[in-house]
């Protein structure tokens, strides 16, 4: 459905539509008005947080403390963790099952099972050889829309923003609305459709859609005393610029900056309280993370690409073509988001057929 008709058949409000349809493009290229966009809204608000329906939580020491969590769970069962090894590839034996993995150092890790939670892309394209996989699968993984209009900035400041709408208290401590999500540019779902629009040309938006989150007004540890860290979650980012042109340095000053002037006029004071800031566009994020075409959930949310889809038809249910490799992060079913269910469910199959080998 039409993430507008649904928003337009429930509410009146044009800003409150507009900050409920921001969730149903959240790291999707796609504007309120595109086919589909409502069931990125379902998926990220159902589910619950400590018994509350469709809430979200912060991590407490920021969200590497959540692996690290994940980490010591598996360590305390026996497992080995091996950290900053590259995988260079999966290793097959002549039977063509998965029997470990190769690292680029030159260490092998024999296993009976390999589970993969790197993207799609990278699992079947780069560390399994092609001709052990089907034309068509290879050829479907290829054709996954990547496309994400994200660029991340991670900013430290040494003052609490002060809202215009909501100014600070003499005592600068946190109010209530810094410690939740905050919507800039959000007055009406046509500022999110002209911001998408700008990005399908190969601009970056002039008026982004931002969402801004103050983790240290929840997590004092994460800042010095009076200093925050702000996360900016920011789109429309274009992969590639018009005209082939590098996102580079100039290119992403002048993106962030254009975000530092939208925060700047709801929050006076803003740009001149920042002492460092961190631009991950959506190559940065690609590099870095390994997120194909910078893309958060390793592929597009879209109707096609969900449930049986996902990856690829027949390869749903977390096996790949190649037995005993299996995959485990967001490109399998359900997709992106911080639940752990593509990966407790590619354990419970992997475990199954464990069982029978």
């Amino acid at each position: 459905s039409l993430l507008g008709q649904v928003l337009d058949q429930w509410f009146e409000s044009e800003p409150l539509k507009a900050t409920l349809a921001t969730d149903a493009v959240i790291g999707a290229m796609a504007s309120p008005h595109t086919p589909g966009s409502g069931y990125v809204l379902l998926h990220h608000v159902m589910g619950e947080l400590e018994g509350q329906r469709g809430a979200w939580g912060y991590v407490a020491g920021g969200m590497g403390a959540l692996s690290q969590a994940i980490a010591r769970a598996a360590a305390a069962q026996g497992a080995h963790i091996f950290a900053e090894k590259a995988v260079c590839h999966v290793l097959l034996g002549k039977d063509g099952r998965a029997e470990g993995v190769a690292l680029q150092d030159g260490m092998e890790v024999r296993s009976k099972l390999v589970l993969s939670n790197a993207s799609p892309q990278i699992t079947f394209l780069e560390l399994v050889p092609q001709e052990q996989l089907p034309k068509d699968f290879v050829q479907r993984i290829q054709q996954v829309d990547t496309r994400s209009p994200v660029t991340k900035i991670n900013v430290a400041v040494d003052r609490l923003p002060s809202f215009l709408a909501a100014p600070n208290a003499r005592d600068s401590r946190p109010l209530p609305h810094h410690q939740c999500s905050i919507h800039l540019n959000c007055e009406g779902t046509h500022l999110l459709h002209q911001a998408f629009t700008e990005a399908t040309h190969g601009h970056p938006s002039s008026r982004p859609m931002i969402e801004l989150c103050i983790p240290s007004a929840l997590d004092p540890g994460l800042a010095p005393q009076g200093c925050h860290v702000v996360s900016l979650f920011t789109q429309y980012t274009p992969s590639v610029l018009a005209g082939g042109q590098p996102w580079d340095e100039q290119a992403r000053n002048a993106y962030a900056d254009m975000v530092f002037d939208c925060i700047e006029a709801y929050a006076p004071g803003f740009k001149s309280s920042v002492i460092g800031r961190d631009i991950l566009t959506p190559p940065d994020l690609e590099r870095i993370f390994g997120l194909p075409g910078g893309n958060i959930f390793h592929g597009g949310m879209s109707l096609d690409q969900l449930y049986f889809a996902r990856p690829a038809p027949s390869y749903s249910g977390y096996r790949s073509p190649i037995p005993g490799l299996y995959l485990c992060g967001s490109g399998a079913h359900p997709g992106g988001g911080v639940m752990g269910a593509a990966g407790r469910n590619a354990a419970q199959v992997a475990l199954k057929d464990f069982r029978h080998l």
